[in-house]
């Protein structure tokens, strides 16, 4: 396990999961652009590449390479941050992964069980201890990376839209449940966005995967505002990916789920 000293910055310290690259590097370094001192998570070892280039605006910059499916990891990561000696003014739960194809004939059990360890476990894992301390200093900012994807069935993506959907209510109840407490929970609802999703996701064939995407610092910078002015949601960022938000909520479920047929089945990107 890796250990760190305390610190004696008087900066606020926020904490970005999934911060290697994509929308979670883009919102840590909003985080740092707003003079927050950081501990960054990931898996890969481009974390520590990440926190490099966030040093650059002159904050402090942790970097936790770590496996939030599993439970190790998660408890490696709030060890860090108990141990940080700052206070954790936000918190970004935004680490997640995707897989695409037939649920029947295409994925593997145990990816979509790796989905749903750490897009849904592993958020409410970390979100419970962080709840809890920001009930008791009474003040703090939770960001939940939901998406877009919430608010429809996903044909061809059943196990990660399940997953969204589960953050976009877990965040949402949270809200409410928080409401005179001091603290805030903010959904961040991105569209498809420029980031490595579709290819680890299998999807580059995809109409959705050869598609125009949103630009992740967008996504960043208008999440980023969304948390800090205290906001239920944002669905992020382009003007398309805000009306197809907005229009999903219109449709009947079944019509969701053919129209997300048409983005998201393998080989529906091909001339």
């Amino acid at each position: 396990m890796t250990t760190s000293c305390v610190s004696t910055s008087t900066r606020d310290l926020a904490v970005v999961t999934g911060a290697s690259s994509g929308i979670g590097f883009e919102l840590a370094k909003q985080f740092a652009e707003h003079d927050f001192d950081l501990i960054i998570a990931a898996e890969d070892a481009a974390i520590h590449t990440a926190a490099t280039e966030l040093e650059q605006f002159g904050v402090s910059v942790q970097p936790v390479q770590v496996d939030l499916s599993t439970d190790a990891g998660v408890d490696e990561l709030y060890e860090r941050m108990s141990a940080a000696g700052q206070r954790v003014r936000a918190v970004a739960l935004n680490a997640g992964v995707g897989a695409g194809g037939a649920f029947a004939t295409d994925t593997a059990l145990e990816d979509e069980l790796r989905i749903i360890d750490l897009n849904v476990r592993s958020t409410v894992h970390l979100a419970k201890h962080v709840v809890r301390d920001m009930i008791d200093r009474g003040e703090g900012r939770i960001l939940f990376t939901s998406s877009i994807a919430a608010t429809m069935p996903g044909s061809f993506q059943a196990v990660y839209n399940a997953s969204k959907s589960f953050v976009q209510s877990f965040a949402l109840a949270l809200r409410e449940e928080l409401k005179d407490s001091g603290v805030t929970i903010t959904s961040l609802m991105p569209g498809p966005t420029e980031t490595e999703f579709f290819e680890r996701a299998g999807m580059l064939d995809t109409k959705v995967g050869a598609s125009d995407k949103d630009d992740p610092a967008d996504v960043a910078r208008q999440g980023f505002k969304a948390l800090m002015d205290g906001d239920q949601r944002v669905v992020a960022a382009s003007v398309a990916t805000k009306l197809q938000g907005h229009g999903s909520r219109l449709l009947p479920d079944s019509a969701k789920a053919a129209m997300h047929r048409k983005m998201a089945e393998p080989g529906s990107g091909k001339p």
